[in-house]
């Protein structure tokens, strides 16, 4: 207990040091911190660090699902609702079908079935990363709020591509029929349950006195109920959390006052940096631990398999970003769009802005204590 007491109190004063230290030198955060984690990882001494992945998608994702919900514009979010909705389950689905065909065909002993858990692994770009990335560089306003709409949805798509996909490896048979139900279903199912989780938390909120650390404390608590509650259900929790949160945040002036907005906000902002610092600095620092699982594969093959499947992921979503593009020049003189002519260079960031996050280290870890 007090070695992990200890180790957490270090992860966080690493993490504290770290983004300082790459402040100053004017490196992204989020690679600075994978980067250090690995270098960390190799030093004599230093514990090797494994993750339970049920840790992460309980403690780590609710909250950074809903805090990134709460802070979306609803109004922009459904501004862009179309090619968010292509990006978020569109484009998963896509990358999800070329990693399954082109890993099948690459990598000896590889099933369709695992290249599709593969692809659910890597499918979901986290906005998170590229905000941190982006944020030094001048892009447009819409770049930025269709990534966060992008990555606010594409984690649950990828997550029932994922599951499906792991169920039919430990069944043996996958059916194709079944599993398209099943993703809308536990996605509706799980809209739904957060929205009936937001609404009795609205009434608490809205008909209830309560002090402002108490209301506080209760948006601490929100996104897991709603996470836990779909769960519960076998339905999608982050769609449950992403539904809720946007709910919240589109009624915030109607059950918070001003004194309860401001310091809810500081208190997100700094757990929300922790979390987000622990996880990136946790995937450099777990990356030795992933080498050594690798049985059957030597180096050299698994860093030639990891080139090739990067430039694909790469290549896929650039072509479904300008093609995306191109639709909408095309369809804008007879459907009314939010923007009629793109334009290049916001497709072309929006293509580049795929870095993956929280969700791929989940999975992935999931599947290593499985196998």
């Amino acid at each position: 207990m007090h070695q992990t007491l200890l180790l957490c109190i270090s992860l966080l004063l690493a993490v504290s040091l770290f983004v300082m230290l790459g402040q100053r030198l004017r490196i992204p955060v989020p690679i600075f911190l994978v980067l250090s984690g690995l270098v960390v990882s190799w030093i004599p001494g230093v514990p090797r660090i494994s993750i339970d992945p049920d840790l992460i998608f309980l403690i780590f994702l609710p909250p950074l699902l809903y805090e990134a919900a709460w802070y979306t514009s609803w109004k922009e979010f459904w501004r862009w609702r179309r090619i968010i909705v292509v990006l978020a389950f569109g484009l998963v689905v896509f990358t999800a079908f070329a990693v399954a065909y082109v890993s099948q065909a690459l990598i000896p002993g590889f099933t369709m079935a695992l290249g599709f858990l593969l692809g659910g692994i890597i499918s979901p770009p986290d906005a998170v990363a590229a905000s941190s990335v982006l944020k030094e560089i001048k892009v447009p306003k819409r770049v930025i709020n269709i990534l966060e709409g992008e990555s606010l949805v594409n984690d649950a798509a990828s997550l029932v591509v994922f599951r499906f996909a792991l169920a039919a490896i430990v069944s043996g048979s996958f059916i194709w029929k079944d599993a398209a139900t099943g993703f809308f279903s536990v996605t509706i199912f799980g809209i739904g349950v957060g929205l009936g989780v937001a609404g009795v938390f609205y009434v608490v909120h809205r008909w209830l006195p309560a002090t402002t650390r108490i209301n506080i404390l209760m948006t601490f608590m929100a996104p897991y109920v709603m996470y836990l509650a779909a769960e519960e259900l076998h339905v999608s929790g982050v769609m449950a959390v992403v539904s809720g949160g946007l709910f919240l945040s589109y009624h915030r002036h109607q059950i918070f006052n001003h004194t309860v907005r401001i310091q809810g906000a500081g208190m997100w902002a700094t757990v929300v940096f922790a979390l987000n610092g622990l996880v990136f600095i946790l995937i450099g620092l777990e990356l030795p631990v992933i080498v050594n699982g690798l049985d059957g594969y030597s180096k050299g093959e698994v860093i030639w398999y990891a080139i090739v499947i990067t430039l694909l992921v790469i290549v896929t979503r650039m072509v479904v970003v300008m093609f995306t593009s191109i639709f909408t020049r095309i369809v804008g003189g007879v459907i009314p769009v939010a923007e009629r002519r793109p334009g290049w260079r916001g497709p072309i960031i929006v293509g580049w802005a795929g870095m993956r996050g929280v969700v791929s280290l989940a999975s992935a870890q999931c599947c290593q204590l499985k196998s």
